[in-house]
């Protein structure tokens, strides 16, 4: 809880360090990595970097906890914090990396609003700051005590590479040593380590789309050209090859009960929802189960065989597809164009999850509420960044 004297003093701020808080997350980021530039050895992804979409993500996230804490005395903002501490487990940080951030943050500070600061309000931010680093590590500690083990890596073995639709691939691995491994739970996602041609790893987030327990991991990747690792996986990734794993991480997974449930996804988003149709396809689960897809073209589909296997082996399952570009009389059946909910059954008391780029998302769960779906029963997965949930 804020304290009584830096409550007035942050209300009277916040619209200002919100408005300058994109500019001094740069001027963080720019001095933690320029002074640091091994941060992004196994850290920091260059990418996000360069697309601006770290800063974003970092100044939304502080602006909404400062906001939460206003608004909400006595109580923090836990899907935000849930969401970042898995993230953070995924890349290894650990509790006195919050010291080199608060450095390097309130010198941000310091620059960016050198207009308008006093020591009381460096005091106060300051605050804000380490209630929200606290939160984060209690959550963190808490996620790392239910790990198989304290090794925030371990190297697994490429057993299989096959393509997935046209444009990506999914990798299954096995323990590559006898680093104790954590159970994954459906909806899940990994880090995954990949040294780069010049010598610096970079650690991206893949959903795991098929497989739970211990003995394997799966995970589908979409080609992006223009970014650094989904390149290297495709092109010099082989079978026999180490991969370097985190833990099993995140938030948005299968939930018991046997209500009915909407998986609704777009494009690569389809992974997470293949991993939560997995594992209710080897349960031969009852649940009722609404599988929405939508794709550019049918032949992208990168869960396409695994999806409609399961969803014809579940008795109370469907599935409806959209597709942007069908090719005639190959495609009966598809919706034509972008998802819509529009003539979509959905019961009231349905939990959703959706998965997809952010347009897509949005529109979904606009849609989900207006069918009378409550907010807390929709739950979403990103790649990247969280620019919606900080910012919402």
């Amino acid at each position: 809880m804020l304290s009584a004297k830096s409550t007035p003093i942050i209300e009277a701020t916040l619209p200002t360090v919100g408005e300058r808080m994109p500019a001094i997350a740069r001027n963080f980021y720019g001095r933690m990595l320029g002074e640091n530039p091994e941060f992004y050895d196994g850290m920091f992804s260059r990418s996000n970097q360069k697309s601006g979409a770290q800063q974003q993500a970092l100044a939304a996230s502080v602006a909404h906890f400062a906001t939460h804490l206003l608004a909400h005395p006595g109580t923090t903002p836990e899907q935000l914090l849930s969401r970042i501490a898995h993230k953070h487990i995924s890349l290894g940080i650990r509790p006195e990396q919050y010291d080199i951030v608060y450095k390097y943050l309130f010198q941000g500070i310091a620059d960016e609003l050198s207009d308008v600061i006093t020591a009381e309000i460096a005091e106060a931010w300051t605050e804000v700051y380490w209630l929200m680093a606290h939160a984060l590590i209690k959550l963190e500690n808490g996620l790392y005590a239910g790990l198989a083990s304290d090794k925030a890596l371990a190297p697994w073995t490429v057993t299989g590479k096959v393509a997935a639709g046209t444009d990506a691939v999914t990798f299954t691995l096995v323990p590559g040593d006898d680093t104790p491994v954590s159970k994954s739970l459906p909806g899940q996602y990994v880090g995954v380590s990949v040294v780069m041609p010049d010598g610096i790893t970079q650690v991206r987030q893949y959903s795991l789309s098929a497989g739970t327990g211990t003995d394997v991991r799966v995970f589908t990747t979409k080609l992006d050209t223009a970014g650094e690792v989904s390149p290297a996986l495709h092109r010099d990734v082989q079978v026999g090859d180490t991969l370097i794993l985190s833990h099993p991480c995140g938030d948005v997974t299968l939930a018991d009960g046997d209500g009915p449930l909407i998986l609704a996804s777009a494009g690569i988003g389809c992974t997470p929802s293949a991993s939560i149709l997995r594992a209710l396809s080897d349960n031969d689960s009852k649940r009722k189960v609404t599988v929405l897809h939508a794709e550019s073209t049918l032949d992208r589909w990168a869960m396409r065989e695994q999806m409609n296997d399961d969803v014809e082996h579940l008795d109370f399952a469907a599935l409806e597809l959209w597709l942007e570009n069908p090719v005639a009389g190959a495609d009966d059946g598809a919706h034509l164009g972008y998802m819509s909910l529009d003539n979509v059954t959905i019961p009231t008391d349905a939990t959703v999850y959706l998965c997809g780029p952010l347009p897509f998302m949005r529109a979904i769960r606009t849609q989900a509420l207006e069918s009378g779906v409550p907010a807390a029963n929709i739950h979403y997965e990103v790649f990247g960044p969280d620019l919606w949930l900080a910012s919402a």
